[in-house]
């Protein structure tokens, strides 16, 4: 009987070594956002709740951010393996000592801009000296502020910034306790249904800054450690991303099941306008999630022209296209 139930132990051991070998493979890699979770993320959650990551060998630690000065700093010390920032945000950082490489452009297109309502008397940004602007203080408009207001031709110290979560944006403006809130052109239709005719708003491309958005970094010395693991996972979240270009209610799905608090109405049309900011030349033509070396540099100029960069560096160090395939393309409009 004993020697049966040494067989059978033994038996049972090896059955089930395959899945103890897999769950032993599993590498960790945790994950910052921008901002808490929105339907610019849902691709991120599909995969996760298919499966990808983990049969990749990714267990993959999804962290919600408070802007993207915030997940730069945290990339670029190693305190996260990876995360999302919009670029210039992730430059400035950079140029501060921060150790971080982009690995692949969410938003290909810049996604500022600044709303008001009409009725304040406020028509375009020559209108914004003496008003109140709220946002978080790492919110990436902030850090950029000085660019924005050297391209519109304004002070950098002529409006008053109010912290205010990025959840109290719209009900914020609405309220009348700020005068100008900046967001995510991802966001424009609730908006749009807010506040109807009295909506006033600028995208920064109008005034012809449009440096790249929300890109997602790798801490470098974890890149240098673990550079096939980053390959892996920006092969997997590239494909999910296209997944949710081809076919939205699932990924939509996915996030609101991560994510309490969210509408499905409201994350099906921000989704439209992520894809609407995911599509350029490059992302069509190259891959999805490319980066063009002009714009790249165009981004970084922008940056040291209105930041005067003490902590310089060459951009092409900053960025790989390396493992985005290019079988995987955006589709056009």
């Amino acid at each position: 009987m004993t020697r049966t139930f040494h067989r059978l132990t033994a038996a049972c051991l090896l059955s089930l070594a395959p899945f103890a070998a897999q769950a032993q493979d599993q590498d960790s890699v945790s994950l910052i956002l921008n901002w808490t979770p929105g339907a610019d993320h849902s691709p991120i959650f599909y995969a996760l709740d298919q499966g990808w990551y983990e049969k990749a060998g990714i267990d993959l630690d999804v962290q919600s951010g408070k802007g993207s000065g915030l997940a730069a700093q945290n990339v670029g010390v190693g305190a996260v393996d990876l995360g999302i920032a919009e670029l210039g945000t992730a430059f400035l950082a950079k140029s501060k000592g921060a150790e971080l490489t982009a690995v692949m452009a969410l938003y290909a297109n810049s996604p500022f801009t600044f709303y008001w309502k009409k009725s304040t008397g406020i028509e375009g940004p020559e209108d914004f000296a003496g008003h109140t602007l709220g946002n978080p203080s790492g919110d990436a408009a902030r850090v950029m502020w000085p660019a924005f207001a050297k391209a519109a031709g304004i002070p950098a110290d002529g409006v008053e910034f109010v912290n205010i979560s990025p959840a109290a944006k719209v009900p914020t403006l609405a309220a009348g306790r700020v005068d100008i809130i900046s967001d995510f052109y991802n966001g424009h239709d609730l908006k749009v249904k807010e506040f109807g005719d009295d909506l006033g708003f600028l995208r920064w491309s109008e005034i012809g800054l449009n440096p790249y958005g929300n890109s997602f970094i790798v801490n470098n010395d974890f890149f240098a450690d673990n550079a096939e693991l980053v390959g892996t996972f920006v092969e997997v979240t590239q494909r999910a991303y296209r997944a949710c270009v081809d076919e939205p209610a699932p990924c939509i799905d996915a996030l609101l099941s991560n994510a309490s608090g969210l509408q499905r109405e409201a994350m099906e049309d921000q989704w439209g306008r992520v894809m609407e900011l995911m599509r350029t030349e490059a992302t069509m033509n190259n891959g999805l999630g490319w980066f063009a070396e002009d714009r790249i540099e165009s981004t970084y100029e922008l940056v040291d022209t209105y930041f005067d960069l003490e902590g310089g560096f060459d951009p092409s160090s900053a960025y790989t296209n390396e493992f985005l395939s290019q079988d995987i393309k955006m589709t056009a409009p």
